[in-house]
């Protein structure tokens, strides 16, 4: 076996590695997004008095966080894209994916932080003749946030972690082409040490922006 770090590979496959990278963050951020905003939906709908609110928004929970990722994946990949688009289409299956995904995990957060805030906030503010809306705009959420960003952090490291299960529905992200590399050169520290490099730095760079905004709030 050739135990020699060959940098002449990396360098060959430098600029697809830089492609995936950003379409990595790229469906990292989507993900990001799409789930923060769909899990604040989540989140109030199984905060819901309403059973026919409730039940289902819990039972959306309960799948996408009972169930493996890369099972989710595969169903959105295989199953719901072609059925809404007519063909697969990795990138948007991928975004599909981590986004419901997210959207389960954040609800969780929400839930958890809306709830910490003291019920007597709440009962103030209607006494003041604020409707539900504004409370939660203007009263609650505000409050909640601050204490919810150490918990969105560790969830937004884990789903740029995550992503690199989209590589085996064939989506151009960095394990993609780390697999690609390794195929044709049959190697192994070459393709997947400079992948974990990659990931560290873009999980250390997005852990360090998020202490800083912790700190800043």
């Amino acid at each position: 076996m050739d135990l020699r770090f060959r940098f002449d590979i990396i360098m060959d496959y430098a600029p697809l590695l830089l492609k995936g990278t950003l379409y990595t963050i790229g469906i990292s951020l989507s993900g990001i997004i799409i789930g923060s905003i769909l899990g604040l939906l989540v989140s109030f709908g199984k905060m819901s008095t309403r059973w026919f609110l409730r039940w289902p928004m819990q039972s959306y929970i309960n799948f996408f966080r009972g169930t493996p990722l890369l099972v989710q994946i595969y169903i959105v990949h295989f199953g719901l894209i072609p059925l809404v688009y007519g063909k697969t289409n990795a990138i948007v299956a991928a975004i599909t994916a981590l986004s419901l995904n997210a959207a389960a995990y954040t609800a969780e957060i929400y839930r958890a932080g809306i709830q910490s805030i003291d019920k007597g906030q709440t009962e103030a503010a209607k006494s003041l003749g604020m409707t539900h809306a504004q409370t939660m705009r203007f009263i609650v959420l505000p409050q909640a946030i601050k204490r919810m960003i150490p918990a969105f952090g560790n969830e937004f490291i884990v789903l740029v972690k995550d992503s690199s299960l989209v590589a085996l529905i064939t989506a151009p992200e960095i394990m993609y082409w780390s697999n690609v590399m390794k195929g044709q050169y049959i190697r192994v520290w070459e393709p997947y040490l400079t992948a974990a490099l990659i990931y560290f730095i873009l999980t250390y760079s997005l852990s360090k922006l998020l202490n800083a905004l912790e700190r800043k709030v």
